[in-house]
């Protein structure tokens, strides 16, 4: 058997493990049912990639995520290594290939969803495959308490009876104690070693402000910090607007979130890897299988959903090791602002029961039917047909999604495909008929000569360039063709593809899951209220909440997150402030902005110093809404 360096080096280039990989490692090899609570950045997947490469046989690697799934087995096809998924929306003859190629191809990463190990044929199939080892991420999603919590989950303990002798590896990157007793149970671990990593980073600086004027801030904290950062926000309209201004103010800025095409993703996600962009406008969309090193700053500029998230967001900068930061701006509004947006948008039993059944009328699925059936999906299209809102609906959407009632894959392409439905000479007769269409008819033909025969991708845009028109109307002259019955043309311009696991059955259905339900909307609404009083709580120190939410103790202050450096700064009192205002005022006239910039506290602290100053008479504000000293 190699040794674990050896295959780290041949394949990932690297000649030494990061803290607790090896013992991981080492625990598997010996048989033994491990966990591993690595946080963010810490190299879960080495964990399991590297003790598979080692032995015979193939690795099952269970993943909630598609998009992760995905990644890893792209990157593990780049080092030669041999490794399939089976996502969402294959077809089952497909599914059937691949199965045969683990079984027989010498592959030695199969990835799969929850939800796969459902269907009875596939455990069988699984069941005679090799395996080695079997690995369980994100396995935070087997807990009720847990932040993501997937029923198909409970079913992974099943191959428990199929591999007893089979050590299972249960990785995840954010879990409370009772969330780690939790998935030990669920899981049915035998005797697991616990691998757990301090959640501490000291490295980061965890910073919580109190602003008006988020923009401001944030322009201030990038000019200081020039160097890579992410700036997180709850939508997409945020995300594009916060980018936008940040370009305006003369920043290389680019935005990230699940509304793009992949082109797109990956063409902003590259200029700021290659760094031609310093910041990255992001919803939580961005961040698996991010591995930047040198992020100084993470900043959210909304409140996020959780700890956990946040806590994960964060651990994406200052993986160097250098000194970063981690930055919340708030104001007195957001509080209240998020709770009331936050609860309005959780879906209850009655909502998540009237959606469903409109969900299976829209496609015209009768009842005890839809098995499998797969279909595209405009969001927006179907809340303003039945008037539901639009987030509580992705909401709801996501819920059956995650209980795998359905599949929702987003896609956000446009993928159109054509055929010609009549003979050569008929559509030479239409254009002899219709010769403002001619040039466009031409250019299909000349552009696609096997359009007569099969449905061939089409190019609207490389069409408008050959024929000198322009998109709107080639796309007017192919909806007129489909009309008359000339072709078959098919735009599928679609916010998701939906696939259906199960029959319809309405009230059954829903009644099943709606106990989850109520749970995952209590866990939410405490989990929003951690996020709450880790904003509002200015007499603990940052990184001691954050440890003590994930259940480790400390009695340490940190020193450098924003309630420390505050502590540091007592010295400097009120009078001292306003003595640095005034001695500034004798020169010039300031707005409150210029007096922070120049002295550079904190605003609320500058606040306080010029009401002192204007109730003692020293100062007075002038109708420009500058200060200077009362003669």
């Amino acid at each position: 058997m190699p040794e674990a360096q050896e295959i780290l080096l041949k394949y990932w280039k690297h000649d030494s493990f990061r803290p607790l990989q090896k013992e991981i490692i080492d625990s598997v090899l010996d048989g033994q049912d491990t966990f591993a609570l690595l946080p963010t950045g810490g190299g879960k997947s080495i964990c399991f990639q590297v003790p598979a490469m080692m032995q015979e046989g193939i690795c099952l690697v269970v993943s909630p995520l598609v998009a992760l799934m995905k990644d890893q087995v792209g990157n593990l096809q780049k080092r030669e290594i041999k490794a399939i998924a089976l996502t969402g929306g294959i077809h089952t003859e497909e599914i059937i290939d691949l199965l045969d190629n683990c079984q027989y191809g010498n592959y030695k990463f199969l990835y799969l969803s929850p939800e796969r190990l459902q269907s009875d044929w596939i455990l069988e199939r699984i069941k005679n495959l090799p395996i080695n080892l079997i690995a369980i991420d994100e396995a935070h999603c087997v807990s009720q308490w847990g932040h993501d919590f997937r029923p198909a989950y409970l079913k992974i303990s099943e191959l428990k009876k199929h591999f007893p002798k089979i050590p299972f590896l249960a990785l995840t990157a954010t879990a409370t104690p009772r969330v780690i007793e939790d998935i030990k149970t669920e899981l049915g671990l035998k005797d697991p070693i616990l691998f757990q990593q301090s959640f501490e980073r000291k490295n980061i600086a965890y910073m919580v402000f109190e602003v008006e004027d988020k923009l401001y801030r944030v322009e201030q904290i990038l000019k200081k910090n020039p160097q890579p950062s992410i700036i997180y926000v709850r939508n997409r309209k945020s995300c594009l607007n916060m980018s936008t201004q940040l370009q305006s103010l003369g920043f290389k800025a680019t935005y990230y979130h699940g509304g793009l095409s992949s082109k797109e993703k990956d063409k902003n996600m590259q200029l700021w890897m290659s760094q031609q962009s310093q910041v990255i406008v992001a919803t939580n969309a961005f961040g698996m299988g991010i591995d930047k090193d040198n992020v100084k700053t993470v900043i959210h500029t909304q409140l996020p959903e959780n700890i956990e998230n946040y806590y994960q967001e964060s651990g994406r900068a200052g993986r160097n090791g250098e000194k970063a930061f981690s930055v919340v701006l708030t104001n007195s509004s957001d509080g209240n602002q998020t709770e009331q947006q936050f609860l309005s948008i959780l879906p209850d039993k009655k909502f998540l029961n009237a959606m469903y059944i409109k969900l299976c009328n829209y496609f015209q699925i009768a009842y005890g039917e839809g098995l499998d059936e797969s279909f595209s999906f405009k969001l927006n299209h179907f809340c303003q047909k039945y008037d539901f809102p639009t987030l509580k609906t992705y909401n709801a959407l996501q819920f059956l999604n995650q209980q795998g009632i359905i599949t929702m894959s987003q896609e956000f392409s446009e993928k159109i495909t054509m055929q010609f439905l009549i003979e050569s000479k008929e559509v030479i007769r239409y254009m002899s008929l219709n010769s403002n269409d001619e040039e466009i008819i031409l250019a299909i033909l000349r552009t696609y000569p096997g359009i007569y025969e099969m449905k061939t991708p089409f190019n609207i845009s490389l069409i408008a360039k050959k024929s000198n028109h322009t998109e709107a109307q080639v796309s007017a002259v192919l909806d007129k063709l489909k009309e008359k019955d000339i072709i078959d043309y098919k735009a599928k311009n679609n916010d998701a593809t939906i696939l259906f696991n199960e029959v319809r059955e309405d009230n059954l259905t829903i009644n099943r899951v709606a106990k989850y339900l109520e749970k995952q909307n209590q866990l939410k609404k405490d989990q929003l209220l951690s996020v709450l009083h880790y904003i509002k709580d200015n007499k603990t120190c940052k990184n001691r909440l954050i440890l003590d939410y994930f259940g480790e103790e400390t009695i340490k202050n940190c020193g450098v997150c924003s309630y420390c450096i505050t502590q540091k700064g007592k010295i400097t009192e009120a009078d001292s402030i306003a003595d640095k205002i005034l001695h500034l005022l004798r020169t010039a006239a300031l707005t409150s902005r210029e007096i922070e910039a120049k002295i550079k506290l904190d605003t609320k602290d500058v606040i306080l110093a010029l009401q002192e100053l204007l109730e003692n008479n020293y100062i007075i504000i002038q109708p420009n809404n500058k200060y200077t000293l009362k003669l």
